[in-house]
């Protein structure tokens, strides 16, 4: 598998006065790979949310990108500047109950109306007694069996 070549050039970028190195543009912004993002600078959201921020309606400075060590695949990052992102918003009283709320109803058996305390696994669409009772509606069960 041939992986494209990206050819490294240096350009005005958002968070230099000063012109960086980079491996051309995606998307208009600045492409830089895996370990050359300047780390006290640039972030993404998932790591902007370890820091307890987001990034507040800004827009991305930069992509990073890098390849998949199982597969090779290319993927891409959005980079945003950690001194414009903002705080995180607090959890209210109303969303801790619209949460409670949600997460009742995939605990809820929707065949017997239970609470289980676990979450009712998609697949089976019903929890483990209710799958136990459905497969064992056999007609022919082992007391009526002629001898």
């Amino acid at each position: 598998m041939a992986n494209k070549v990206r050819p490294v050039v240096q350009m005005a970028v958002a968070w230099s006065p000063y012109p960086e190195f980079t491996h051309g543009t995606e998307g208009g912004l600045p492409l830089l790979p895996v370990g050359w993002a300047p780390k006290p600078l640039l972030a993404t959201v998932r790591q902007l949310k370890t820091l307890g921020l987001r990034p507040g309606g800004h827009d991305p400075v930069a992509v990073l990108y890098g390849y998949s060590r199982t597969g090779g695949a290319q993927w891409f990052a959005n980079l945003y500047l950690i001194s414009t992102a903002k705080p995180m918003l607090a959890m209210t009283p109303a969303k801790w109950r619209a949460l409670a709320k949600a997460n009742l109803a995939r605990r809820c058996c929707p065949e017997c109306g239970r609470d289980r305390g676990y979450i009712i696994a998609p697949s089976l669409g019903m929890c483990f007694p209710c799958v136990e009772d459905s497969e064992n509606t056999d007609p022919a069960t082992p007391s009526e069996v002629a001898a």
